[in-house]
Protein backbone atom coordinates (compact mmCIF):
# COMPACT_ATOMS: atom_id res chain seq x y z
CA UNK A 1 0.00 0.00 0.00
CA UNK A 2 2.78 2.20 0.52
CA UNK A 3 4.20 1.86 -2.71
CA UNK A 4 0.96 2.48 -4.25
CA UNK A 5 0.83 5.75 -2.13
CA UNK A 6 4.45 6.76 -3.31
CA UNK A 7 3.61 5.67 -7.08
CA UNK A 8 0.77 8.09 -6.89
CA UNK A 9 2.09 10.94 -4.67
CA UNK A 10 4.86 10.83 -7.36
CA UNK A 11 2.62 11.16 -10.62
CA UNK A 12 1.13 13.94 -9.24
CA UNK A 13 3.86 15.44 -8.47
CA UNK A 14 5.11 15.03 -11.85
CA UNK A 15 1.94 16.60 -13.26
CA UNK A 16 1.42 19.29 -11.57
CA UNK A 17 5.24 20.49 -12.02
CA UNK A 18 4.46 19.63 -15.75
CA UNK A 19 1.47 21.81 -15.45
CA UNK A 20 2.81 24.28 -13.25
CA UNK A 21 5.32 24.49 -16.51
CA UNK A 22 2.61 24.89 -19.09
CA UNK A 23 0.50 27.55 -17.76
CA UNK A 24 4.04 29.73 -16.73
CA UNK A 25 4.87 29.44 -20.46
CA UNK A 26 1.50 30.31 -22.26
CA UNK A 27 0.90 33.13 -19.36
CA UNK A 28 3.73 34.66 -20.99
CA UNK A 29 2.07 34.39 -24.47
CA UNK A 30 -0.31 36.87 -25.44
CA UNK A 31 -3.50 36.91 -27.25
CA UNK A 32 -3.69 38.57 -30.39
CA UNK A 33 -7.27 39.76 -29.39
CA UNK A 34 -6.28 41.80 -26.23
CA UNK A 35 -8.90 40.19 -24.38
CA UNK A 36 -8.25 39.93 -20.72
CA UNK A 37 -9.58 36.14 -18.50
CA UNK A 38 -12.27 38.45 -17.34
CA UNK A 39 -13.37 39.91 -20.73
CA UNK A 40 -13.36 36.06 -22.04
CA UNK A 41 -15.14 34.96 -19.57
CA UNK A 42 -17.62 37.49 -19.85
CA UNK A 43 -17.86 37.25 -23.71
CA UNK A 44 -18.54 33.44 -23.05
CA UNK A 45 -21.06 34.21 -21.28
CA UNK A 46 -23.47 36.64 -23.42
CA UNK A 47 -22.89 34.06 -26.20
CA UNK A 48 -24.53 31.74 -24.22
CA UNK A 49 -27.25 33.75 -22.90
CA UNK A 50 -26.21 34.02 -19.39
CA UNK A 51 -26.31 36.98 -17.82
CA UNK A 52 -26.88 35.97 -13.97
CA UNK A 53 -23.35 35.34 -13.72
CA UNK A 54 -20.76 37.38 -12.28
CA UNK A 55 -16.89 37.25 -12.80
CA UNK A 56 -15.17 38.08 -9.85
CA UNK A 57 -11.05 38.26 -9.06
CA UNK A 58 -9.99 35.80 -5.98
CA UNK A 59 -6.26 35.75 -5.01
CA UNK A 60 -4.30 33.10 -5.23
CA UNK A 61 -2.60 30.91 -8.25
CA UNK A 62 -4.77 28.34 -10.06
CA UNK A 63 -7.72 29.25 -7.48
CA UNK A 64 -9.87 29.54 -10.31
CA UNK A 65 -13.02 28.03 -10.00
CA UNK A 66 -17.35 28.65 -10.65
CA UNK A 67 -19.41 28.35 -7.74
CA UNK A 68 -23.21 27.54 -8.90
CA UNK A 69 -24.14 28.59 -5.41
CA UNK A 70 -24.14 32.51 -5.93
CA UNK A 71 -23.05 32.07 -9.43
CA UNK A 72 -19.92 33.68 -9.59
CA UNK A 73 -16.70 32.93 -11.73
CA UNK A 74 -13.91 33.25 -9.59
CA UNK A 75 -10.63 33.75 -11.21
CA UNK A 76 -6.82 34.47 -9.75
CA UNK A 77 -5.46 37.35 -10.21
CA UNK A 78 -3.14 36.78 -12.72
CA UNK A 79 -6.07 35.48 -15.06
CA UNK A 80 -8.01 38.18 -14.03
CA UNK A 81 -6.47 40.56 -15.62
CA UNK A 82 -4.04 39.17 -18.10
CA UNK A 83 -4.70 38.82 -21.68
CA UNK A 84 -2.33 35.79 -21.91
CA UNK A 85 -3.08 32.08 -23.72
CA UNK A 86 -3.36 30.58 -20.48
CA UNK A 87 -5.75 32.83 -18.56
CA UNK A 88 -8.26 32.93 -21.98
CA UNK A 89 -8.05 29.19 -21.60
CA UNK A 90 -8.85 29.23 -17.77
CA UNK A 91 -11.46 31.62 -18.06
CA UNK A 92 -13.41 30.07 -20.71
CA UNK A 93 -12.93 26.82 -19.19
CA UNK A 94 -14.66 27.57 -15.98
CA UNK A 95 -17.03 29.92 -17.39
CA UNK A 96 -17.97 26.09 -19.34
CA UNK A 97 -19.15 24.84 -15.79
CA UNK A 98 -21.08 28.36 -15.56
CA UNK A 99 -23.05 27.00 -19.70
CA UNK A 100 -23.32 23.23 -17.72
CA UNK A 101 -24.45 25.09 -14.88
CA UNK A 102 -27.24 27.15 -16.89
CA UNK A 103 -28.56 23.97 -19.12
CA UNK A 104 -28.48 21.22 -16.02
CA UNK A 105 -25.71 19.44 -17.33
CA UNK A 106 -26.30 15.77 -15.41
CA UNK A 107 -23.13 15.18 -14.59
CA UNK A 108 -22.58 18.70 -12.58
CA UNK A 109 -25.72 17.85 -11.03
CA UNK A 110 -24.93 14.67 -9.63
CA UNK A 111 -21.34 16.22 -8.51
CA UNK A 112 -23.18 18.88 -6.76
CA UNK A 113 -25.37 16.66 -5.28
CA UNK A 114 -22.43 14.29 -3.78
CA UNK A 115 -20.43 17.12 -2.26
CA UNK A 116 -22.38 17.58 0.82
CA UNK A 117 -21.70 13.61 1.66
CA UNK A 118 -18.14 13.93 -0.04
CA UNK A 119 -17.34 16.83 3.03
CA UNK A 120 -18.28 14.31 5.61
CA UNK A 121 -16.60 11.59 4.17
CA UNK A 122 -13.60 13.36 4.22
CA UNK A 123 -14.08 14.29 7.73
CA UNK A 124 -14.70 10.88 9.14
CA UNK A 125 -12.50 9.05 7.11
CA UNK A 126 -9.47 10.57 9.11
CA UNK A 127 -11.40 10.01 12.34
CA UNK A 128 -11.91 6.17 11.14
CA UNK A 129 -8.04 5.94 9.77
CA UNK A 130 -7.06 7.23 14.21
CA UNK A 131 -9.54 4.83 15.73
CA UNK A 132 -7.86 1.77 13.44
CA UNK A 133 -4.24 3.14 15.02
CA UNK A 134 -5.73 2.98 18.57
CA UNK A 135 -7.84 -0.20 18.25
CA UNK A 136 -5.45 -1.97 16.03
CA UNK A 137 -4.79 -5.15 18.53
CA UNK A 138 -9.30 -5.25 18.84
CA UNK A 139 -10.01 -7.87 15.80
CA UNK A 140 -13.25 -7.94 16.29
CA UNK A 141 -13.49 -4.70 14.97
CA UNK A 142 -11.19 -4.48 12.53
CA UNK A 143 -14.23 -5.69 10.34
CA UNK A 144 -16.57 -3.01 11.28
CA UNK A 145 -13.97 -0.79 10.21
CA UNK A 146 -12.88 -1.80 6.44
CA UNK A 147 -16.55 -1.84 5.73
CA UNK A 148 -16.99 2.05 7.10
CA UNK A 149 -13.80 3.41 5.16
CA UNK A 150 -14.88 1.19 2.04
CA UNK A 151 -18.10 3.19 1.83
CA UNK A 152 -16.55 6.29 2.43
CA UNK A 153 -14.16 6.14 0.75
CA UNK A 154 -16.66 4.47 -2.09
CA UNK A 155 -18.61 7.90 -1.80
CA UNK A 156 -15.12 9.86 -2.45
CA UNK A 157 -14.03 7.77 -4.87
CA UNK A 158 -17.55 8.15 -7.13
CA UNK A 159 -16.98 12.12 -6.57
CA UNK A 160 -13.90 11.67 -8.24
CA UNK A 161 -14.78 9.63 -11.63
CA UNK A 162 -17.77 12.10 -11.89
CA UNK A 163 -15.72 14.91 -11.77
CA UNK A 164 -13.77 13.43 -14.74
CA UNK A 165 -16.73 14.06 -17.49
CA UNK A 166 -17.77 17.11 -15.72
CA UNK A 167 -14.15 19.01 -16.45
CA UNK A 168 -13.47 17.11 -19.83
CA UNK A 169 -16.99 18.75 -20.95
CA UNK A 170 -16.21 21.90 -19.83
CA UNK A 171 -12.59 22.08 -21.27
CA UNK A 172 -14.49 20.81 -24.63
CA UNK A 173 -16.99 23.59 -24.29
CA UNK A 174 -13.96 25.85 -23.80
CA UNK A 175 -11.78 24.98 -26.92
CA UNK A 176 -15.22 24.61 -28.85
CA UNK A 177 -16.09 28.38 -27.94
CA UNK A 178 -12.57 29.70 -28.18
CA UNK A 179 -12.48 28.57 -31.71
CA UNK A 180 -15.70 29.43 -32.95
CA UNK A 181 -15.66 33.09 -31.10
CA UNK A 182 -12.21 33.44 -32.95
CA UNK A 183 -10.65 34.15 -29.53
CA UNK A 184 -7.66 31.77 -30.31
CA UNK A 185 -6.12 31.21 -33.60
CA UNK A 186 -3.34 28.89 -34.69
CA UNK A 187 -0.40 28.45 -31.73
CA UNK A 188 -2.78 30.65 -29.46
CA UNK A 189 -5.49 27.50 -30.08
CA UNK A 190 -2.94 25.08 -29.33
CA UNK A 191 -1.07 26.75 -26.31
CA UNK A 192 -4.96 26.58 -24.80
CA UNK A 193 -5.62 22.90 -25.67
CA UNK A 194 -2.54 22.04 -24.11
CA UNK A 195 -2.80 24.19 -21.18
CA UNK A 196 -6.17 22.42 -20.79
CA UNK A 197 -5.55 19.28 -21.37
CA UNK A 198 -2.99 19.29 -18.52
CA UNK A 199 -5.00 21.16 -15.77
CA UNK A 200 -7.04 17.96 -16.91
CA UNK A 201 -4.86 14.82 -16.35
CA UNK A 202 -4.50 16.12 -12.50
CA UNK A 203 -8.50 15.08 -12.07
CA UNK A 204 -7.16 11.70 -13.60
CA UNK A 205 -4.07 11.08 -11.58
CA UNK A 206 -7.02 11.90 -8.15
CA UNK A 207 -9.48 9.48 -9.67
CA UNK A 208 -7.10 6.55 -10.17
CA UNK A 209 -5.73 7.16 -6.76
CA UNK A 210 -8.90 7.26 -5.40
CA UNK A 211 -10.02 3.92 -7.32
CA UNK A 212 -7.02 2.32 -6.14
CA UNK A 213 -7.41 3.16 -2.26
CA UNK A 214 -11.04 1.39 -2.43
CA UNK A 215 -9.64 -1.32 -4.32
CA UNK A 216 -7.22 -2.03 -1.68
CA UNK A 217 -9.70 -1.45 1.47
CA UNK A 218 -11.96 -4.02 -0.55
CA UNK A 219 -9.35 -6.78 -1.18
CA UNK A 220 -8.40 -6.31 2.03
CA UNK A 221 -11.69 -6.93 4.05
CA UNK A 222 -11.94 -9.69 1.50
CA UNK A 223 -8.93 -11.29 2.83
CA UNK A 224 -10.30 -11.31 6.25
CA UNK A 225 -12.96 -13.13 5.24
Amino acid sequence: MIIILIVFAIAGWAVSARLKSVFKKYSQVPMSTGMTGKEVAEKMLRDNGIHDVKVISTNGHLTDHYNPKDKTINLSEQVYHTNSVAAAAVAAHETGHAVQHATAYAWLEMRSALVPAVNFSSRVLGYVYLAMLILAFTASLIEPMLLTIIVLQGIITLFSLITLPVEIDASNRAIQWLDNARITQGEEKKGAVTALRWAGSTYVVAALSSLTMLLYYILAFMGRD
